[in-house]
């Protein structure tokens, strides 16, 4: 066997262990770990580094196959004891560096290695559990408000849940090799929970909860309900059916091993100290800035029955297989062929399809936002209903169609999220959805969150086909057509074959200036005749129309000859809307024209935005005009244009904050060349210091020659990196200044839209208090069971929603709700850059004049404490 043949053997056998694959045919996990152990003694002398490399990132990218990892380790142990310590001393090494740089799924995977190692006699239990101390020490010091910093309690939290989380694969042992020290580490865990803050774990679900923020199912936040099902693990003795424990069929050879390997000490970094000033603001701040270093990872969406998700699971199982499912889409998120067969494919010996479905909605609709893009989860879906063809498309449904039946009580950026998944999905299954199901929605008044999902979804499927075949799925639903948007068709108003009456001096220079742009007139002389006719006849605001109508009309045919106009005659746009006020109108131009196509609209205004043709605040603005805060809570198109224009903002300055970052790593590149360059000459200015011949000094004056000219390039490179760094930093700084001038607009017009919105609703004798909790003890699913069994109770709950067409108190609560679930979706997206200009918020925003269920919702999504003022 050559050396590229003997290295794929060896590491073919590592990579595939557990999987039914070429390498081991159809044997089971026992002769797997057998047979890599035994490859990789062959093969250990020729490539003991790479074995190595290969080993440790299998068990930090592969962690549901830590049990089989453990178990070949643990046998190499037995005559390679030198190897395996070098394993140990990697995986220490690796785990301290998790601990520095704040590397959260490095570190839980390599504790839970650890214990694994510890069940295979590889390193001792003393080991371990000081380990478990060490962390268990820095959590209760950070939440101890006398000597830490409660602040920092997602960390603490963290560091926990890693302890928690590494338990079920290593209690069992811990129980009968050191009874007392588990005991111990159990008491800290215990101490631990006495000492910190329940937080509000609105992560747990999409769903509208109390103000506890507790989660609608336990009445517990996340670590609280791990604890717990830990706590039943501890008294059902340690055994978790979903944890492999391959260790026990070589127990006899393992015990053998002469060697158990001592762990160095772990060191935690320090405890940030507290901030200064207000401390609501020093607290808040820095909670902040622990959540997004230490997020919560899991959030599974629970609408189904735990007679179904959680059949046949003791409590800790179904966290484990969270884990396993989690681990497997983050660490396959590159892989999705993969991803899917070890998802249906995991090493546990009961049903966990409803699990699966609950864990990966639970994931797309995480808030703040998912760990991977959208689309991603469609990919997993969609390859999770072809692995499991006879269950999970079903279960699919049942997940759609109760968060259908509760979507008044889902959040509105999961809603919109929701929507766009299901429009892409259909979009790859011929458009075939059982619509009948949902034609009742065509009944409800048009604010109806009912309808409004289901028109928003209809609208995406038409992005993503056309209008024709959108409305062909309609067929068994004809009801549903009516929800279609118009066909995507522009509405030229100064069309010569239609004309409008009373428009004939527009349609006429319209007509005038088509002509001039046909023949390729100049720009100049087009500019001109604007400035000499049409500006003083007919006024700025009509020259504008007159000019959009008729660009975007030229361009109306494809997205490239939109831009190629929008590129060629921009400057135009440019010269007649030079103020915020006139972009408006320009945005009101284009949203008249495209009326029929949200999606155009959002196209061309984005492409005037990266023109420069309008600003972001000019959008801003043009969101909040009174007919379109009218259509707040019927249509997404405004959401989208508002969106788009801060997400553009905030992306050009991450871009620059790039260009900063690499502006300053050409400078000191420059300057260690420059100081480079100064020492040669020092060199040779000393060689024709110290010459003693005249050939010698001939020679060191012409290397001088060239070393000064080393020196001026370098200088010269010195100065332009040092330009394009004040460059840099200057645009920098003035889109920082637009950034927080954005968002300081946006706060100030929501919170003054909907505080208008609530006195008016106040004046009105209308009941503006909150909405009530779900009932949480009703049963979460019906619909997943029975696919229409709500169907009766829908029509005749929206039967009476209907009615509130008469009674508008109906549609303003609605308005009101939305309106804020898009405030609260905002201040969640942009939670960094509220913290970073809190203090001017509120001052200018939050003012005790602001009416205070705003403040709270503001407060509330931005996770700012309220304290006591006296």
């Amino acid at each position: 066997m050559g050396s590229s043949e003997a290295d794929a053997s060896w590491r073919g056998y590592v990579i595939r262990i557990g999987d039914r694959c070429p390498e081991y045919g159809q044997a089971e996990a026992d002769e797997h770990i057998e047979t890599c152990s035994m490859v990789i003694a062959r093969d250990l002398r020729q490539y003991e580094d790479e074995i190595l490399d290969v080993l440790i990132q299998c068990a930090e990218e592969l962690p549901h196959k830590l049990p089989f990892y453990g178990a070949v380790v643990g046998l190499t142990n037995i005559e390679e004891a030198n190897f395996v310590s070098r394993i140990v001393e990697r995986v220490h090494s690796r785990l301290q560096d998790a601990l520095n740089t704040e590397d959260c799924n490095r570190l839980r995977i390599l504790l839970r290695f650890l214990a694994v190692l510890m069940c295979n006699n590889v390193i001792s239990s003393t080991s371990l559990v000081e380990v478990f101390e060490t962390l268990l020490s820095s959590a209760a010091t950070t939440v101890d408000e006398e000597v830490g910093n409660p602040a920092w309690q997602p960390r603490a939290d963290f560091y926990v849940s890693c302890i928690l989380s590494s338990l079920p694969w290593c209690g069992f042992e811990l129980q009968e090799r050191a009874p007392e020290e588990l005991e111990r580490v159990m008491a800290a865990v215990e101490a631990y929970f006495s000492l910190r803050m329940q937080r509000p774990d609105s992560l747990l679900t999409p769903f509208y909860v109390d103000s506890s923020g507790t989660s609608p199912i336990t009445g517990q936040d996340y670590v609280q309900e791990f604890w717990s099902r830990t706590q039943q693990l501890q008294q059902a003795g340690w055994k978790a059916d979903s944890v492999p424990r391959p260790y026990a069929s070589f127990e006899s050879r393992l015990v053998t091993s002469q060697t158990l390997h001592q762990l160095k000490a772990l060191a935690c970094p320090a405890i940030p100290k507290p901030h200064t000033g207000p401390k609501d603001l020093a607290f808040g701040r820095q909670t902040h800035e622990a959540e997004t270093k230490y997020p919560q990872r899991t959030g599974r969406l629970r609408v189904f029955p735990p007679e179904n998700s959680e059949k046949d699971m003791a409590p800790i199982d179904c966290f484990i297989v969270e884990e396993y499912l989690l681990d497997i889409m983050l660490y396959l998120n590159g892989s999705r062929k993969e991803c899917a067969a070890f998802m249906v494919g995991l090493p546990v010996p009961f049903r966990y399809d409803y699990l699966m479905a609950e864990v990966v909605f639970g994931q797309m609709l995480l808030l703040p936002k998912p760990p991977f893009k959208l689309i991603y989860y469609t990919i997993v879906i969609i390859d999770l209903c072809k692995a499991l063809p006879g269950s999970f498309p079903g279960l699919l449904a049942a997940v759609v169609r109760n968060l259908f039946s509760r979507i008044s009580e889902l959040d509105v950026e999961c809603r919109s999220r929701l929507s766009t998944w299901l429009s892409h999905h259909m979009s790859n299954f011929q458009f075939i959805w059982p619509w009948s199901d949902f034609a009742h929605v065509a009944e409800q008044p048009a604010w109806s969150p009912q309808r409004v999902f289901v028109q928003e979804t209809l609208e995406k499927e038409v992005r993503l086909s056309y209008w024709e075949r959108v409305k062909q799925s309609l067929d068994d639903s004809p009801k549903l057509c009516d929800l279609l948007p118009p066909k995507n068709t522009p509405e030229f108003r100064f069309s010569r074959d239609n004309q409008v009456e009373g428009l004939e001096t527009e349609t006429g220079f319209a007509s005038e200036l088509l002509a001039q742009i046909k023949t390729k007139k100049g720009m100049k002389d087009i500019e001109s005749w604007f400035e000499s006719k049409i500006v003083p006849a007919a006024g700025q605001k009509v020259a504008i129309e007159i000019l959009l109508q008729t660009l975007l009309n030229l361009g109306s045919k494809s997205f490239t000859h939109m831009v190629t106009v929008l590129e060629r005659y921009g400057q135009l746009i440019a010269t007649l809307a030079p103020d915020e006020t006139l972009q408006v109108h320009v945005i009101d131009e284009v949203a008249r024209f495209w009326q029929n196509s949200s999606q155009m609209i959002a196209i061309v205004v984005d492409r005037m935005m990266g023109y420069r043709l309008v600003s972001n605040l000019a959008v801003i603005r043009w969101s909040f005009k009174d007919e379109n805060v009218q259509t707040f809570h019927t249509s997404g198109r405004v959401w989208e244009l508002l969106g788009n224009a801060i997400n553009k903002a905030g992306n050009r300055t991450a871009d620059l904050q790039r260009d900063v970052v690499n502006a300053k790593r050409a400078l000191d590149e420059a300057d260690g060349a420059v100081s480079k360059a100064e020492r040669n000459r020092s060199n040779v200015q000393e060689l024709i210091d110290s010459a003693e011949t005249d050939d010698a000094r001939k020679q060191a004056t012409s290397k001088m020659e060239w070393v000064k000219t080393t020196v001026v390039k370098a200088r010269g490179r010195q100065t332009a990196a040092q330009d394009l760094l004040e460059t840099k930093e200057a645009l920098l700084s003035g889109a920082l200044r637009e950034q927080d001038t954005l968002v300081c607009l946006v706060f100030q017009n929501l919170v003054s839209t909907i505080s208008s919105k609530l006195s008016k609703s106040d004046a009105d004798g209308a009941d503006t208090a909150e909405p009530e909790p779900m009932d949480v003890d009703a049963d979460p699913s019906a619909a997943a069971t029975e696919g229409n069994n709500n169907e009766n109770n829908e029509n005749q709950n929206e039967s009476v929603a209907s009615k509130g067409e008469d009674h508008p108190n109906e549609e303003l609560k609605h308005w009101q709700r939305c309106t804020m679930g898009h405030l609260e979706a905002f201040c969640r997206q942009y939670a960094a850059e509220v913290w970073q200009m809190i203090e001017k918020l509120d001052q200018e925003v939050f003012t005790e004049n602001a009416n205070q269920e705003v403040i709270k919702v503001v407060y509330s999504a931005i996770k700012r404490p309220i304290l006591d003022k006296n």
